[in-house]
């Protein structure tokens, strides 16, 4: 079956990390390393972008 692919690029979970300050972890422990509440705080960010840019294209 392969792996389970995320929804968001690794670039875009960077952006993410970087924008909401937690990616010094990221670095130091990898993906596993974020709290329960950074992984929230990031998939809140990212369906926020991605409802932006829907709006973005309905213009």
């Amino acid at each position: 079956m392969g792996r389970k692919r995320s929804m968001m690029s690794d670039s875009l979970k960077e952006e993410i990390a970087k924008e909401l300050g937690f990616y010094d972890k990221v670095e130091k422990d990898g993906w596993g390393g974020i709290t329960t509440r950074d992984a929230g705080n990031m998939v809140k960010r990212a369906i926020q972008m991605a409802e932006e840019q829907m709006v973005k294209n309905q213009n």
